[in-house]
Parts: C-alpha cells; structure tokens; sequence
C-alpha cells in the first residue's frame, strides 16, 4: 500500500484498517509467545535432567580439627581460609598444635 492511498481513506477506512492491524498483530504475538513458552519448558526440563544425572557427589562432613580456647564454640576443620582468630593467635606466636583437638585424627 502506497502512502498515497492511506492519504485518499476516510477516518472509518482508516479506523477499521487499524483494528485489522491489531488483531493480526495480536494473533502473531500470542502464536510467537506460545512458540517462546513451548521452547522455555524444553530448556528448564532440559536443565533439571542435567542437573539430577551430573549432581555433585555427597561428602561426608567434616569433623572439627581446631578449637579457639577462648570461646570453645569456635571451630575449625582445616579447610578453606583460617579463621581470624586462628590466624591472630598464630601471629602471636603460638603454635597450631596447640588448638588441635584431642583425639581427632
């Protein structure tokens, strides 16, 4: 359609024109959104089979090695970062034997 031919239309011409726009456009969208939402289900049940057949193994948890004799809640396993107060005893010249728990291996 030339832009001619929409300057000759009436106002109802023009009006029911646009409705038919809409409408189409409505129809298109929707049929696009079911397309988008039938893909997403394939993908998130794609993502949780992945997730069941590839899952981390179990560990067993880990016994505390270290106790702070300050405040005996506090803990250490030997894993990952020294705590603060390991590491500031430490630096004052203590021992790490001297935190370790008695009868851990």
């Amino acid at each position: 359609m030339n832009r001619n031919d929409l300057k000759s239309m009436s106002t109802d011409e023009l009006w029911a024109l646009h409705e038919e726009v809409a409408s189409r456009l409505a129809t298109a969208l929707l049929a696009e959104k079911r397309l988008l939402e039938d893909r997403l289900k394939q993908l998130k049940v794609g993502i949780e089979a992945e997730r069941t057949s590839t899952g981390r193994r179990p560990y067993p948890t880990v016994v505390p090695k270290f106790r702070n004799p300050d405040r005996p809640s506090e803990t250490w396993a030997g894993r990952g970062k020294t705590p603060r107060w390991l590491a500031a005893k430490l630096k004052s010249g203590k021992r790490i034997d001297d935190f370790r728990i008695r009868g851990v291996a």
